[in-house]
């Protein structure tokens, strides 16, 4: 794990941010809970460790929405543009960024398709990334 300091905004750029941390892993998750809430056929997340959010700006515009039967999934969004921004995760105690709202390179490439089993049919395929059935061990 190596320390970075990533921004990032909404897709109308309200919410703007900035992410200082490890970064953990990128993952393409396939669950019907990322599909649903980012409307493809997966999500892409990156997670840091040790990190600390600072929204820059727009910070007044934020709704958080937990999942009331899901352990830890929940998404915090901008409520003009509905842009997905990161959150503090405390059941793993760790930032989850949304990867497409991130203005930064990534410095990693993609490490796991997680709850590949519950993709959709459609979804991509044809690249070389472990698949998870859930949550791979940590």
């Amino acid at each position: 794990m190596f320390q970075v300091t990533l921004l990032g905004g909404c897709l109308c750029g309200s919410v703007q941010y900035q992410v200082k941390g490890e970064i953990k892993r990128l993952y393409h998750c396939h669950c019907s809970r990322c599909r649903k809430s980012s409307g493809a056929a997966h999500a892409s997340n990156l997670l840091l460790t040790n990190a600390e959010i600072t929204f820059t700006a727009g910070e007044e515009l934020l709704k958080f929405y937990k999942l009331p039967a899901s352990h830890r999934f929940g998404r915090q969004f901008c409520t003009h543009c509905g842009s997905n921004v990161p959150r503090f995760v405390p059941e793993i105690n760790s930032v989850v960024i949304p990867a497409g709202s991130l203005d930064s390179d990534i410095p990693i490439k993609a490490t796991a398709r997680i709850f590949w089993d519950s993709r959709a049919e459609w979804s991509c395929d044809g690249d070389e990334l472990p698949r998870h059935a859930e949550y791979p061990e940590q």
